[in-house]
Formats: structure tokens, C-alpha cells, sequence
């Protein structure tokens, strides 16, 4: 039977309106809501990993800082900050950045490079997709699990002013916000000033847990004029004079607060040499962060290249920072440096913790991850289960041994091992204050103390 040509036409028709269809549904993914409040109550972060565990175990850790203050610059460039003009117009965040407390990092910025997308990454850890493009310019209130809904449902005061976009994307979750407009790129002045106004006052309060500030200035400065005009230097050092207000009330405070707070200054995108953003050029992607607190210890002074993480890396240790469960959808890790001055118990508590959410999430979204080792179990011929399975590390194993650090030294330095219950072997590079490897001794010394004394925890064994 021969279709004549209009049916034919029309079945072609159909099928590229399918094609479309499917193309578009993956390509913009409809938004899912993935908490409610009511979920930080009852969640336990992490199961006990063997019997005899104790309670504490299944808790959240306390927090790790007293106030968390987050200085957003929109197309803060990373050379803005640790190039010639960071030297030349930011010296109090230069001084920071070579000898204070702090640890900085080139923080990359998946695409699209738009302030909205960004600022989901930065909260929610995940990656955003290109519909939010077009929601860049009326955005939605945020569905997905993320930062500011876990605190405000911990309890945490939350203080917001800066660009509006943010209270588009939570406008129940701030106890006071002023919101500035972001489209008047012709501005530069009053859309930051409008921002700090408040400070001398909110940083005098001690009813807040979290400040959150969005400076527009630099990025209004990139459309109209590009990176290389003057005023670019004028508002950096005008940031860098607000970094050090914050710095300063930060540090005076400490004196009457337990814990120490925690300063992050950050960019959600870079600028491109034409002065815009939206696509994946380095200068667009490549974005500065820095994490000050009194808690890190000091540098010796020697300059070094920042380290590169995934900004999505930010949500994990805010959570971690602040006492609160990770973002199920988070695909960041925990920036290890935060922690690495904690007793090794709370380190590999922290690990653990980024260790089991990243393990949920895999076994939620990659079917093969979770299927993969029962089947391989399943085709073994009999009596050789035992002996496949105390080979091959668990999946939390697999996904903590990508998350221990590892720090560059001789090839000579020798490799510890972990035994998770006593089978599952993970490498363990170890590290010293310098940067190098040790021989290993005072690290594995101190390691076996850690967790080969505390078998309630989660029967850690270190090898002989």
C-alpha cells in the first residue's frame, strides 16, 4: 500500500514536532521542588554505618561559625582581584589574600554565565540549565533544595540587600532585604550605594546569622565601558574599602562570640574582554573567591596561585558551615581547607557527611551506579562472593576516596591506606603544613589515634 504524498508530508511533520518536543523537554528541564520545611526536623544526614554507633552519629555536626557574611561583586573577574589591578586597587583584600586568614580560590562558573543562574549554583549546588536564560529576566521563586531555605527552617536570621533577583528567588526567607534593580546599567554609583548604607547599622546588630550583600556596580561599569576603563579601578577600590568595614566589625565582634565568623567574598560570573557575559570564555567563567575567618591560620607570605574549584563547591560548606544538611542536589564538595585546621574525627565526619548526599544523588540519577556492583554480584560464581566484595570499596567509599585531599610532593613519599570496616581501602596522601609530604609517620600516627580509638564512630581502621 503506497501513502500518498500529503499523508507522508504529514507523518514527517509529526515526527520533526516529536523530535522538537523531546529536544526541548531535556534541554529545559521543568523545575522540581525538592524540599520543605519540615524536612530538616526529621532527615538524618547520614545513616550509622555499623552497629554500635553512637547517637551522635546521625546528628548534624554544630556549627562552625558564629555569623557567615557573603559579599557577592556581580563579574567579579578572577585577575580583578588577584591580577595587577587586584595589587594596585584592593590592597586590604591583597593583604588578605597573601598573609591574613584566609584561603582564596578561582571559583569556575559552569554556563550560562547570567547573575540568576549563578546565584542558584551558589545556593543550591547544582547545575542550572539554559531555560534560565529567558527566567533571568522575571525570576521564579526557587523550588529546588538550597542554602537559604535550610537555614531559614534551622532557625537562622537572614539579612538581604543587593540585587533583586534575590528576593524573586526566596521572598519569604529574609527577616529584613532591599532590593536594588539590576537593568539600569547606566548606574554604578547609587545601585551600590543603596547597599551600603546599611551597614553601619545591620553590622552593629546582633540579630542576624547571615548577611548577604550583591554589589551590582562592577558589572553595570563592564557593560557600559568594558574591563579596561578607569572606573574599573575606582569601584574596586571602593569594594575593597566594604571588605574591610566587614573585615574589621567581623573581628571586634569575635571577641564576645564561642565561635569565629566567616567573611566569603565571591563573583557569580567574570566579565569577557567586551565587557558582557552569558557564554563560557575564560574571562567569563573564571570568577574570584576568597574565604576569610579568624579560624584558618595565618600565611607565612608566600604568594601562590589560587586553587580551582567548582563554584557549586560553595553550598556544600556553607551547609557544613553553618550546621545544616547538604542540598540533595548539590554536586559540589566540601572545600577541604575550611576544615582541615578540625581534630581528623570532625574531618572525616565532614567528608562522610558530603560523602553520603553525593552517594544519594548518584544512586537517584544514575541508574548503572546503583545497579552496576549487584549485578557484576550476580553473575559470580558460587563461593567466590565473599572475596569480590571485600575488593571492590562500598559506594560511599568510592565517592570518599574522590573527596580526600591529596597534596603534591615526591613520588617517594609513601601511600597510607583507610580500611572502611575493615575491608573497603582507600589512598590517603600525607599532607604537612608546607605543602609537602611527609614521611608519613606523624600522619599515620595520628590518623590510627583518630579513628582506631573511636570505633563507635564508624569502625575506621587504619592498616599496619
Amino acid at each position: 500500500m503506497r501513502l500518498g504524498s500529503g499523508t507522508f508530508a504529514a507523518c514527517c511533520v509529526v515526527i520533526e514536532v516529536l523530535g522538537v518536543a523531546l529536544f526541548l523537554r531535556g534541554f529545559f528541564p521543568a523545575p522540581v521542588c525538592s524540599f520543605s520545611g519540615t524536612e530538616h526536623q526529621t532527615e538524618s544526614p547520614a545513616p550509622e554505618p555499623s552497629a554500635g554507633a553512637i547517637s551522635n552519629w546521625t546528628k548534624l555536626p554544630p556549627p562552625l561559625f558564629s555569623k557567615v557574611v557573603i559579599m557577592l561583586i556581580d563579574a567579579l573577574r578572577d585577575d580583578f582581584v588577584f591580577g595587577s589591578k587586584g595589587v594596585k586597587f584592593m590592597p586590604y583584600t591583597t593583604y588578605l589574600v597573601e598573609k591574613g586568614s584566609s584561603h582564596s580560590f578561582v571559583a569556575e562558573a559552569k554556563p550560562p554565565t547570567v547573575t540568576m543562574p549563578r546565584i542558584k549554583a551558589l545556593m543550591t549546588g547544582s547545575l542550572p540549565g539554559f531555560i534560565d536564560v529567558v527566567r533571568n529576566l522575571n525570576s521564579p521563586t526557587l523550588l529546588e533544595d538550597n542554602v537559604i531555605t535550610r537555614a531559614k527552617a534551622a532557625g537562622k536570621r537572614i539579612i538581604f540587600y543587593g540585587d533583586e533577583t534575590w528576593v524573586k528567588l526566596f521572598p519569604k526567607h529574609f527577616v529584613e532585604y532591599d532590593g536594588t534593580t539590576s537593568f539600569f546599567v547606566s548606574d554604578y554609583t547609587e545601585v551600590d550605594d543603596n547597599v551600603t548604607r546599611h551597614l553601619d547599622k545591620v553590622l552593629k546588630r546582633r540579630d542576624w546569622d547571615v548577611l548577604i550583600l550583591h554589589y551590582l556596580g562592577l558589572d553595570h561599569i563592564g557593560h557600559t565601558s568594558g574591563p579596561s576603563s578607569p572606573l574599573i579601578g575606582r569601584k574596586l577600590s571602593e569594594m575593597d574599602s566594604v571588605l574591610m568595614k566587614i573585615h574589621t566589625s567581623l573581628l571586634s565582634e569575635e571577641r564576645e562570640t564561642l565561635l569565629p565568623n566567616l567573611l566569603v567574598l565571591c563573583g557569580d560570573h567574570g566579565m569577557s574582554e567586551a565587557g558582557g557575559h552569558g557564554a563560557s570564555s575564560v574571562e567569563e567563567v573564571n570568577t574570584a573567591m576568597i574565604l576569610i575567618s579568624s579560624a584558618f591560620e595565618r600565611k607565612p607570605g608566600d604568594v601562590r596561585r589560587p586553587k580551582y574549584i567548582q563554584q557549586t563547591d560553595l553550598a556544600a560548606t556553607l551547609s557544613i558551615g553553618l550546621g545544616l544538611p547538604i542540598p540533595k542536589s548539590s554536586i559540589g564538595n566540601l572545600i577541604f581547607p575550611v576544615v582541615e585546621g578540625k581534630p581528623m574525627r570532625e574531618q572525616l565526619r565532614f567528608l562522610h557527611l558530603n560523602t553520603v548526599q553525593l552517594s544519594k544523588l548518584l544512586q537517584e540519577n544514575v541508574p548503572s551506579y546503583k545497579k552496576g556492583p549487584r549485578a557484576a554480584s550476580a553473575q559470580r560464581p558460587p563461593g567466590t562472593e565473599r572475596q569480590g566484595r571485600a575488593g571492590r570499596p562500598s559506594a560511599v567509599a568510592r565517592v570518599l576516596s574522590a573527596l580526600l585531599p591529596a597534596a603534591p610532593g615526591p613520588r617517594s613519599a609513601p601511600r597510607h591506606r583507610v580500611h572502611l570496616c575493615r575491608r573497603n581501602v582507600l589512598p590517603v596522601q600525607p599532607p604537612v603544613a608546607d605543602g609537602r609530604r611527609s614521611d608519613g609517620a606523624d600522619f599515620h600516627t595520628a590518623l590510627r589515634s583518630a579513628v582506631c580509638s573511636h570505633r563507635d564512630v564508624c569502625r575506621w581502621k587504619a592498616s599496619e
